[in-house]
């Protein structure tokens, strides 16, 4: 066997090993395409059954959204487009600015106290510094008025390039229900792997180290970012699910809502009753190099959540359906010598 032939076998056998070794890449793809393609199959069957059960709850109400919407539909003739602006920006401007309006409220006073004993981070925030939060609420307002509004434009005009986004029937349930599942599975894994992106050293240093400044995050600070990364990694996963199934502007509404408040809780601070758990994005910010995703799913694929599971966090990483804040009944392990 001559030289030039045994290396070659070498190079085989190394790539070979490196797309098959467990934990490798390659492996992790593929378990992520077997979860999510299993994860759509299930949501298909899914649909047939519990949706519609639901979707029967949902007409129980007459026809009252879709008169509502038709009164806005003949309301907004000819200017669909101002339609468009307002369900898509003004209605989630409006959510976002209520929930965090409410939390900013006990994050700059410190009370009430019954809110404020569920901080996660015990010790920081308490209240919050006010020279920091201006600084984050120019970069917020110049985000969401800069970077999510031409987007907001961009994604109008991609969409009604396919049909009319307000157009005069709202989607069934059970559609939206689908269409809301796809959008969740989209931004999973953008967001997972243009976060995680972010993270490499020279794209850390220059754009996500502003973002990482609130070890200890408040729920304003989920937009708080350079406009790159706000436009990568914050608006694109949330806004192409609708552009790429030509969504229904009500679909779009809710979508964008849910997303706003959704990571507004999950940069909040506080681990309240009945509300989605905070602990897996706080523990990000905590130590940097874990839980990259939204929903942890591709965290465990790609093993970024091992040192999360060995702590309190994740043993507090719970719906807390009780009134006792979880770092009472889950305390942390107390330190040598004390």
């Amino acid at each position: 066997m001559t030289v030039e032939t045994r290396v070659s076998d070498m190079r085989g056998a190394a790539t070979t090993c490196r797309q098959d070794s467990p934990g490798g890449l390659w492996d992790s793809v593929k378990k992520a395409a077997v979860v999510i393609g299993s994860g759509i199959l299930f949501l298909a069957a899914f649909g047939n059954s519990l949706t519609w059960h639901l979707q029967r709850f949902w007409g129980a109400s007459g026809d009252f959204w879709q008169n509502l919407w038709t009164y806005l539909h003949v309301s907004f003739e000819g200017h669909h487009t101002t339609l468009f602006y307002l369900g898509t920006m003004l209605v989630p401007t409006l959510a976002f600015g209520v929930t965090n309006g409410l939390l900013l409220l006990v994050d700059t006073t410190g009370k009430p106290s019954f809110i404020t004993r569920y901080r996660i981070q015990v010790d920081k925030n308490n209240p919050v510094d006010p020279d920091k939060l201006r600084h984050v609420l120019k970069t917020v307002v110049f985000n969401h008025l800069f970077i999510s509004g031409p987007m907001v434009v961009a994604a109008y005009y991609l969409m009604t390039s396919r049909g009319d986004p307000c157009g005069p029937e709202l989607p069934t349930f059970q559609w939206a229900l689908m269409e809301l599942a796809a959008f969740s599975i989209m931004e999973e894994l953008i967001f997972y792997y243009s976060h995680r992106l972010f993270h490499q050293p020279s794209l850390y240093k220059r754009f996500h180290k502003q973002h990482h400044e609130w070890t200890a995050p408040i729920g304003v600070v989920c937009i708080y970012a350079h406009p790159l990364e706000h436009m990568i990694s914050n608006m694109l996963p949330v806004a192409l699910g609708p552009v790429i199934l030509g969504s229904h502007l009500a679909t779009t509404c809710m979508w964008y809502c849910l997303a706003l408040v959704s990571t507004t809780i999950s940069h909040c601070g506080y681990h309240l009753p009945f509300l989605p758990s905070p602990e897996f994005h706080d523990f990000h910010h905590l130590r940097f190099t874990q839980c990259f995703g939204v929903f942890g799913v591709l965290d465990r694929l790609h093993g970024t959540d091992t040192k999360f599971r060995q702590t309190k966090q994740y043993e507090r990483h719970t719906l807390l359906t009780g009134i006792t804040p979880l770092n009472e009944s889950i305390p942390d392990t107390p330190k040598k010598g004390h």
